[in-house]
């Protein structure tokens, strides 16, 4: 199956949301490249940055998957291969 390269930006907001995220995560770590988390204590918010390769469908599910959580925000950019 054909993969496409992805950035998946997370904000997350309710701390209480960390523990579904990791675990939404943890599933999909077959297809995670690397992840970067950056916590940002001035507006009491975690930045986590993760990089996946995947199919289409996949990432999609994923990121819809992590932007129904509770105060977790996510956005995703998409390579073109």
């Amino acid at each position: 199956m054909e993969t496409r390269v992805a950035v998946i930006g997370i904000i997350v907001k309710n701390k209480e949301s960390v523990e579904k995220l990791n675990q939404t995560l943890s599933e999909f770590r077959e297809y995670i490249i690397g992840r970067m988390g950056v916590p940002y204590h001035k507006k009491e918010v975690n930045i986590i940055s993760i990089a996946i390769d995947a199919p289409q469908d996949v990432i999609n599910t994923l990121s819809g998957t992590i932007g129904r959580l509770d105060g977790v925000y996510a956005k995703t950019a998409y390579s073109d291969f």
